[in-house]
């Protein structure tokens, strides 16, 4: 039986409750137990609880998880910042209670919920949770997982990213899991980064802003003729307020943005930005496929497409990347033995793409007999 997860072994428990909380215990004690009529309190309650709830028995376990739910918060909140509480315990207690804020935060603040459980609960947590869990440095610094989590999450506040992303540039950590970790280093590298503060900054009541405007869709409308591009009307607001953000706030927004922002933020002229937009783990096969029709996209953009196995299951990126002119050609060549009849007839009749692509494409149509 594991000791990491509920239900625990009896002897791991306190004495208290050993007699109902075994797992091995008759059911009718379970049972009686799991409906509040054991006279124990605090951590041992809890404990109590949560380890009946975890019960291989559905009825057991239905019972002990209604009783735990219906106690005072006041009776949660003593048990959670007791210093006995086993952490097995708190990261179920994480789970029971995870849309109340008290309560996580009195489990965060005590220390007992595990680094995997509290990076899973910072990948989600409100503002409020969100800055509790930046408060602890040190614990961030030996799990950067919980920073990437914070990081990644839209409702952690844009100074407090700021200010993780710092702390772990200072100290020498890696954020592995954000692939334009480096770019953010360099973006607020000489800025002075704000201690924490009890209400948002300005700066970051900005950033919420522009995550409400953004939508899941391209902002911008390419022509499939000649791939010039024009801005939906409705993303003109999104685009302004975009335009004027830092660096820094840029490359986040390309990680918890959602399409209409990634569409603009790729097509910025600082590369680091750009690239940060077409990597992002939120980038989708067929965003890729509409960047990669746009003539105005830059020529390292169309290689990264070019490049990424897991989007050129698709032809009509193959296609898109070969009919368009900024593809390199080394990336066009290597697509081009994938292109139907029909494309093949319509690049070594294009104006726009290299010489060498309609003289390979002419060449593949002779070998058809075509």
């Amino acid at each position: 039986m594991s000791l990491e997860t509920l239900p625990l072994p009896a002897d791991i428990l306190p004495a208290s409750i050993q007699r109902f909380a075994n797992p091995d215990a008759p059911k009718p004690g379970k049972m009686m137990a799991a409906r509040g009529m054991v006279p124990v309190k605090g951590a041992d309650l809890l404990t109590l609880l949560a380890q009946l709830s975890a019960d291989p028995d559905q009825d057991v376990s239905a019972g002990a998880k209604a009783t735990l739910l219906k106690l005072p918060e006041n009776v949660v909140q003593a048990g959670c910042s007791d210093p006995q509480l086993l952490p097995p315990v708190a990261d179920a207690l994480a789970d029971h209670f995870e849309t109340n804020d008290s309560i996580l935060t009195t489990l965060i603040e005590a220390g007992k919920v595990s680094d995997h459980k509290l990076a899973s609960i910072a990948r989600g947590c409100t503002e409020r949770v969100s800055e509790v869990i930046a408060l602890n440095q040190n614990r961030l610094l030996g799990a950067p997982e919980i920073v990437e989590a914070l990081y990644k999450n839209r409702n952690t506040r844009m100074s407090t990213a700021d200010r993780l992303v710092e702390l772990c540039a200072r100290n020498g950590v890696q954020l592995q899991g954000i692939a334009s970790f480096e770019a953010h280093v360099q973006a607020i590298s000489g800025q002075l980064i704000p201690e924490p503060t009890e209400e948002p900054l300005p700066t970051d009541e900005i950033f919420s802003e522009v995550l409400e405007f953004d939508e899941g869709e391209d902002a911008l409308e390419i022509d499939r003729v000649d791939g010039s591009e024009e801005l939906k009307e409705k993303f003109k607001p999104l685009s302004f307020r975009i335009r004027n953000m830092t660096n820094a706030e840029k490359i986040r927004l390309c990680i918890v943005g959602d399409a209409a922002a990634r569409s603009i933020l790729v097509r910025d002229p600082n590369k680091l930005i750009s690239y940060a937009a077409i990597s992002s783990p939120s980038m989708t096969e067929n965003e890729a496929g509409a960047i990669a029709k746009s003539k105005e996209i830059g020529e390292d953009i169309l290689r990264y497409i070019g490049n990424k196995k897991d989007w050129l299951g698709s032809y009509e990126i193959k296609r898109a990347l070969v009919m368009n002119p900024k593809t390199p050609v080394g990336i066009s060549m290597r697509f081009l033995g994938h292109l139907r009849t029909n494309d093949l007839k319509a690049l070594s009749r294009s104006r726009g793409v290299p010489n060498a692509l309609k003289t390979a494409a002419k060449q593949r149509l002779q070998k058809k007999g075509i």
